[in-house]
């Protein structure tokens, strides 16, 4: 399959973290399960239904986000469309508006998943808020990427920002609900009790957080390859750069509710089917997104 080269270093980082499980079937295996009628295997109410309602925010471009011509785009649509396919049923994607409103609309039944470069954690997937508190079921996710965090600055890095430590003084910028929201939160404590207060301000979407960034923002902090993104794309690429490497990278997830493990578990099995046959390698290269490819699909795989 093409662009192994990308998928070995993020095997890499997956076995030092213990991420994802990277051990693949044999051939023998992976002939026997590209034969399995993936679709007998979805719940009733889905194949009679055939559609499957997924929960996205298209604020997140390159991984969702819609294109000069208000069509969907990026990573997650076009692997969804995949899925659909492999799977015998359309995946139709909903917006739920803010990034911060898909996961309660899952959960109170407005879609039956959600794909929307959700980050894989272990609060998300046991419930809880980011003191550790309980607040609901959780849910579960079948992993398909792998991304880590991204400090977009200025371009010249006037503020010389190139890790978490380095926010400590400035006004940084994030996404509400997001997992860098709540790593902003906590460096914000850290920088108080060193007298060097970090400002924080929160936006909707990442088009308001890169107008913040040109302006007062001193940093943007957010999934690594949306910060890369912008850097590129963002008036010719001359506004933004990436400042430092690439932090703490973890698996994104389809997100689905406990209580659909059927569900779950045939998404896998497609997620796998993909993977195998090279359409997945297809689709990352066609986002330039190969760098964050997995070995293969497995469920919870932060934890």
């Amino acid at each position: 399959m093409a662009h192994t080269t990308g998928r070995g270093r993020t095997a890499l980082v997956a076995v030092i973290g213990g991420a994802l499980l990277l051990g693949g079937c044999g051939s023998t295996g992976a002939s026997q399960e590209s034969k399995v009628d993936l679709h007998a295997l979805l719940p009733e109410s889905v194949r009679k239904a055939g559609v499957l309602k997924v929960g996205t925010s298209f604020t997140a471009a390159p991984v969702v986000y819609r294109n000069d011509r208000n069509e969907a785009d990026g990573l997650d649509p076009h692997l969804a469309e995949k899925l659909g396919a492999a799977l015998g049923v359309r995946l139709e994607l909903q917006d739920a508006g803010p990034f911060a409103n898909v996961l309660p609309g899952l959960m109170s039944h407005q879609f039956d998943i959600a794909m929307s470069g959700i980050t894989d954690t272990r609060e998300r997937e046991e419930g809880l808020d980011k003191d550790g508190n309980q607040t609901g079921p959780g849910v579960d996710f079948v992993d398909y990427f792998m991304a880590g965090i991204g400090l977009a600055v200025k371009k010249g890095n006037p503020q010389n920002i190139t890790d978490i430590d380095h926010l400590c003084g400035h006004t940084v910028v994030v996404k509400k609900g997001t997992t860098h929201d709540d790593l902003v939160q906590r460096q914000a404590k850290v920088c108080g009790h060193d007298s060097k207060p970090l400002k924080m301000v929160e936006t909707d979407d990442d088009t308001s957080a890169l107008e913040k960034l040109k302006g007062s923002a001193d940093a943007f902090i957010t999934d690594y390859p949306k910060a890369q993104y912008a850097t590129r794309t963002v008036d010719n690429g001359n506004a933004f750069q990436i400042g430092g490497a690439q932090i703490q990278p973890r698996p994104f997830g389809i997100a689905v509710r406990k209580e659909d493990a059927a569900l779950r578990d045939v998404l896998m099995r497609a997620m796998n089917r993909l993977i195998t046959d090279g359409t997945y390698d297809q689709v990352l290269a066609d986002h330039d997104l190969a760098v964050g490819a997995i070995q293969n699909s497995v469920i919870n795989g932060s934890t």
